[in-house]
């Protein structure tokens, strides 16, 4: 598998990731030996960016990675985690913490569900808003001197906090939603981590299942599934961007593609710093995914796609209006 640079300063991974919450939870029920599974073959495949969260079902998803790494070579993979959102136990969130303190606390949980003596990319999920994103970077950077971790990473902010950090110390990657219908980066993230040499980890790149053409309307509804609370999942919205799946469909079978191959390829073009993570639950739905390397956009495919899917072309936003309301990188960029 091709090879892509996590920005200037990070390491050298596949350029495709794979993202690991959906087997724990969110999405609906997964099968822990199908999830064990498609990790395995994601590694065959050439994968070796693995990413996770501390608060994936509160350490399940962890625990489910070691599993699946435990006889994995430990510098044949890079494992990104994002650290620093609150649960309660019902399971909901409650808040960042992402003091130095506290850091170093979930930082100690991690590597022991890990079953690892360091984590290559950490990142706090979020903008913590009652702590400085400096002092939050600083103590991240003691804990790369001490070698527990390799580099730092960010997650959904926007270009003013991006520098501010950077400034402390490198700045790996930014880890951002990046699709053909989320295009939010595009406004001034994307040519501010460009400017500073920090690589993207896009998730979301099939916008949670909506354009990856298997969706409809009538998915989701058994099992406890998170994306039928989202705007664009429901009602009119749905009806909209289910017919910009059909736009995909069409322009798809004239390339001789999937959607979704489609559509991870979309996001692998837009520049050789950024690296698409799939979330495929399933080794058939990861093989369909791993054909997105094969596809070739040319400037043709992507002027095609660009009259389709325009910036802001999604009906509905990708968060419930609260959670939009803490999303750093939705705030206007400031001069």
């Amino acid at each position: 598998m091709e090879q892509r640079k996590l920005g200037s300063t990070g390491s050298t991974v596949s350029a495709l990731g794979l993202g690991c919450m959906g087997m724990s939870e969110v999405y609906g029920p997964a099968d822990r030996g199908e999830s064990i599974a498609t990790i395995h073959a994601a590694l065959d495949a050439g994968i070796t960016l693995v990413d996770t969260g501390d608060f994936y079902a509160m350490g399940h998803n962890e625990m489910l990675v070691r599993e699946a790494l435990k006889e994995v070579p430990r510098d044949k993979v890079q494992i990104s985690v994002k650290f620093g959102a609150l649960r309660g136990p019902a399971g909901e969130f409650t808040g960042m913490d992402t003091r130095p303190a506290a850091t170093r606390n979930f930082l100690a949980y991690s590597l022991q569900r890990l079953g690892t003596d360091y984590i290559d990319v950490y990142r706090p999920a979020r903008l913590d808003p009652n702590i400085p994103i400096e002092e939050t970077i600083g103590g991240i950077a003691d804990l790369v001197k001490a070698g527990y971790i390799k580099h730092i990473g960010l997650s959904e902010v926007g270009s003013a906090t991006i520098r501010r950090a950077h400034a402390v110390h490198p700045i790996a990657d930014l880890q951002i939603e990046y699709s053909l219908i989320e295009r939010g980066i595009e406004r001034d993230i994307l040519t501010t981590c460009r400017e500073l040499g920090i690589g993207i980890t896009a998730y979301g790149v099939l916008a949670r299942g909506l354009i990856s053409g298997h969706w409809s309307k009538d998915s989701g509804k058994t099992g406890k599934d998170y994306r039928l609370m989202t705007p664009r999942f429901q009602g009119s919205n749905l009806d909209a961007n289910l017919a910009l799946v059909e736009q995909l469909r069409a322009i798809s079978a004239e390339i001789g593609a999937t959607p979704a191959q489609v559509a991870i390829a979309w996001v692998a073009a837009q520049g050789k710093q950024i690296v698409p993570l799939v979330g495929a639950r399933t080794r058939n739905r990861l093989t369909e995914a791993l054909g997105a390397a094969k596809v070739t956009l040319t400037p043709a495919h992507l002027a095609v796609l660009a009259t389709a899917f325009p910036p802001d072309v999604a009906a509905g936003t990708r968060y419930a209006a609260e959670q939009m309301a803490h999303l750093d990188s939705e705030k206007p960029a400031t001069a």
